[in-house]
């Protein structure tokens, strides 16, 4: 039952043309935050475009490994033994994603893990565009004393049944999004709204160095990836990169948003060419890599007001075929 704050922001007349039509809350389970863990169970509820609930789907899934940290998911081996494989339920979790934008809370992991088993699957799944709670509580400016899904629960009297219950967290979630997405129709807030691309190139194989699957100790906070510890670059920073030109070994490069090839075999490929890989973006960035460059995430923001060129993905591979020595 939600309370006041919720109940308050009815529903505004004059509803905002450029708001999409549907939304799709998810939420996924899996075996751990790397690039090899698998989805074992997922949950969706469907709202209509004003956020009215139309109906919610739950399904277990076969990682066919296992599950990895069952005390925080509780889903054990037996659990999940006759449970269907990704593939036996792509379709239907395909159906309900269909035409929606996906609504998750820290929204880049799950999608990044959808997006990786329909890749496994050979196929892709139907999202366009991904609206993350957390980045749109930031919108709405509500006085959170931290960004997670209990405090968003907590702040609209969202009563928590079954904590890192795929099908629990997503009706949490929805219950919470409703009041959030009145708030921002009322106010005219532009929704923080981010591209959704398939993978076309990725790996399963594990980093060298990195932790085993299964674990959920050493990440980053508000980060689907684990921390990579990389050596530093042994080439000095020659400064921006500056179009028509090549890169150059040390050049400090950064990355935002959604990529086709799998964000680790980019980065992998930009420090074996001797470049910089750089987690945020500063006035000593080189470049900015982006398929989203009207995104309003903090390194795009940063990239505008600092004046760092921005490429695309597609023009980031071509610079990488030839890049240019480093002085000495």
């Amino acid at each position: 039952m939600l309370d006041d704050r919720a109940t308050a922001v009815s529903s505004p007349t004059q509803w905002p043309a450029a708001y999409p039509q549907g939304y799709a809350v998810v939420d996924v389970e899996t075996t751990g935050l790397a690039r090899d863990d698998r989805i074992i169970s997922a949950a969706v509820y469907r709202l209509d475009a004003r956020g009215e609930v139309e109906d919610h789907w739950y399904t277990l899934v076969n990682p066919e490994r296992d599950p990895g940290p069952v005390w925080i998911h509780g889903l054990t081996s037996e659990a999940l033994e006759g449970a269907p494989l990704f593939p036996d339920i792509a379709e239907e979790f395909s159906a309900r994603l269909d035409g929606r934008v996906l609504v998750a809370h820290n929204a880049v992991f799950d999608w990044q893990m959808i997006a990786r088993e329909y890749a496994r699957a050979k196929r892709q799944a139907p999202v366009r565009q991904r609206l993350c709670t957390i980045a749109l509580s930031k919108e709405l400016g509500l006085p959170l004393p931290n960004h997670k899904l209990e405090s968003l629960a907590a702040y609209f009297g969202v009563v928590q049944q079954r904590a890192h219950h795929a099908l629990d967290d997503a009706r949490v979630l929805a219950e919470a999004f409703r009041p959030s997405l009145r708030s921002a129709a009322a106010s005219g807030v532009r929704l923080p709204l981010l591209e959704c691309r398939p993978l076309t190139e990725w790996s399963d194989t594990p980093r060298i160095g990195h932790q085993a699957s299964g674990g959920y100790g050493g990440y980053r906070p508000g980060s689907w990836r684990p921390s990579r510890k990389r050596p530093a670059c042994p080439h000095p920073n020659p400064g921006r990169y500056e179009e028509g030109k090549r890169l150059k070994q040390g050049m400090r490069v950064a990355f935002s948003g959604d990529t086709s090839v799998d964000r680790e075999l980019l980065e992998d490929r930009a420090v074996e060419a001797g470049l910089h890989v750089a987690t945020s973006l500063s006035r000593l960035t080189s470049l900015l890599v982006t398929n989203d460059p009207g995104a309003g995430t903090s390194k795009t923001v940063k990239a505008r007001q600092y004046g760092t060129p921005i490429v695309d993905e597609a023009a980031f591979g071509q610079l990488l075929r030839d890049v240019e020595p480093a002085d000495g």
